[in-house]
């Protein structure tokens, strides 16, 4: 799919050059009555529609919009949005985009009109891949704004500015029916350089996302479990650090990503998550907040575990912190990382340092893949990435969760959650150590934030668990003062004195964010979120 991108404007699918100048098709733009003459075309078509459905820029940055990271840079938009400041006029982070649903709408009115040289299954799979498109940008639009404008069907600039906003309740059913519908049409797998494009397990994995999220445990149960049966064969990757690597993208954990290709389509985005020493600019910078959710390798969190030594705070911990993180004292890139001596280009308060005295380590555990490879050319501007937007864990912990939620708890809500613990080497939980529902929310939330921090779903489970009027409002501190011998790696840390680097203030009506003020202004139909 990398290398078969072809955007919406590309020209190079029209027709050589003609001497008849006054008689050639527009080169800049596609025509409908050029275009859909063959399944290339189609195909052209239809590839222009994956052009921006998601963006690694979100899977990176989303986490500064929750308890998890923060960004320092205040024109990037996100701490004004995590600190309750969004307003139409300022909202901080925009995502209300209707480019893909144009496009796959577009595709979908005109996909027909192909009746020589196209393959009926093939033309069946294009449109279904064109509708799960369509209803993932749904999905977004509708969590993050609630009731919003609904068109199946391409339309003018003019009847844009004149629709008004359907339920969210009702997208949803939409968007569930769709991927319901579209399934049986996808593969399970692609082969060669149609890896990347929309299969069956996408669909469904998206369809039981949004059942978790919309409180449909019942089907949400069923879903998953389509999931973790044949003709499926996801599985967890061996290595939880490893599985980010560009190398290793498209395993057995991944159900969706986006994709980019080094040169042509290239994902610039890696450069905001890499230390300055590196080149990097910190723009995410874990909190301490998140540090602290990791348990101990013990198994308990480190308030339980008496074991627990706060002048050592990241020794003994869950693995995934040390996979995910780039903490005072990490031996990242050949040296030992040190935010916390002034002399040190990563020292907290420098440019383009980490206020918070942490970097995210996904996706850059090793800089040098991409360094003269066909993942970079050592600018990490300019990269290969493969970002993940769905992967197996997380319909694991999908699973568990909407079994706890419906309150049908059994062994295999704990086995859910023990393969996910288990491949880092975690210990077992049982129903000894969770033996109810209160008790399983609480441990299976945790579980979700630690899997998946810096993979841009945080935000989707305090805004649904409600829970960010409390998890993110107050103080948002760094890492505690320190030393690091750069030498030897030895850490020695002044407990209790973590830097403040902020204060936010939640509100209720940020569960849903405002539609911009400029959206209003050209579509007078819309109706603002409440106290927005």
């Amino acid at each position: 799919m990398k290398k078969t991108i072809i955007f919406l404007l590309a020209s190079a699918v029209f027709i050589g050059c003609k001497k008849d100048f006054l008689n050639t098709a527009p080169l800049d733009a596609y025509s409908n009555t050029t275009l859909w003459k063959s399944q290339n075309d189609a195909l052209a078509a239809l590839n222009g529609c994956y052009s921006g459905w998601e963006y690694g820029d979100n899977v990176v940055y989303d986490d500064c919009i929750t308890d998890n990271a923060y960004d320092q840079f205040p024109w990037e938009g996100y701490e004004t949005f995590a600190s309750g400041l969004s307003t139409p006029s300022n909202p901080g982070i925009n995502k209300y985009d209707y480019t893909t649903i144009q496009r796959c709408n577009w595709f979908l009115d005109n996909i027909e009109n192909v009746t020589a040289n196209i393959d009926a299954t093939i033309k069946e799979r294009m449109k279904a891949e064109a509708r799960f498109l369509r209803a993932y940008r749904y999905f977004i639009l509708s969590q993050n704004y609630g009731d919003v404008p609904f068109v199946e069907h391409a339309i003018s600039p003019a009847e844009a500015n004149s629709i008004k906003q359907t339920p969210k309740a009702t997208i949803t059913d939409f968007v569930l029916a769709e991927l319901q519908a579209i399934a049986p049409a996808l593969p399970v797998s692609y082969t060669g350089s149609d890896i990347g494009r929309i299969t069956r397990g996408a669909a469904l994995a998206l369809k039981a996302r949004i059942e978790l999220f919309n409180g449909k445990y019942a089907e949400c149960i069923a879903t998953t479990r389509q999931l973790m049966t044949s003709p499926f064969s996801y599985s967890l990757y061996p290595n939880y650090g490893e599985m980010f690597r560009p190398q290793n993208a498209d395993n057995r954990e991944v159900i969706l990503d986006a994709q980019y290709l080094v040169n042509t389509n290239s994902a610039w985005v890696l450069i905001v998550l890499a230390p300055n020493s590196f080149g990097g600019w910190s723009s995410v910078a874990p909190t301490q907040s998140l540090i602290d959710s990791y348990e101990t390798i013990n198994g308990k969190t480190i308030q339980q575990d008496p074991s627990y030594n706060p002048a050592q705070p990241y020794s003994n911990r869950d693995p995934r912190l040390e996979a995910s993180i780039i903490r005072p004292a990490s031996f990242y890139m050949n040296t030992y990382f040190d935010p916390l001596s002034s002399g040190s280009p990563d020292a907290r308060g420098n440019n383009n340092a980490s206020p918070t005295g942490y970097n995210f380590k996904k996706y850059i555990q090793n800089l040098d893949d991409f360094n003269g490879t066909s993942y970079g050319s050592g600018d990490i501007s300019n990269t290969g990435q493969t970002f993940i937007v769905i992967r197996y864990a997380e319909v694991l912990l999908t699973y568990a969760e909407a079994k706890i939620e419906a309150n049908q708890i059994d062994q295999s809500v704990y086995n859910a959650i023990n393969t996910v613990r288990n491949r880092v080497g975690m210990p077992s939980v049982t129903s000894a150590m969770y033996p109810d529902q209160t008790s399983l929310r609480t441990l299976v939330r945790r579980e979700r934030r630690v899997e998946l921090a810096g993979e841009g779903l945080r935000w989707y489970d305090v805004q649904r668990w409600k829970i960010a009027t409390t998890a993110m409002s107050g103080n948002v501190y760094g890492c505690p003062d320190g030393t690091v011998n750069t030498s030897t790696g030895a850490l020695t840390i002044t407990p209790n004195t973590n830097i403040n680097i902020g204060s936010r203030e939640f509100k209720d009506k940020n569960y849903l964010w405002p539609i911009p003020q400029k959206e209003i202004d050209i579509n007078k139909d819309l109706i603002q979120n409440k106290d927005y």
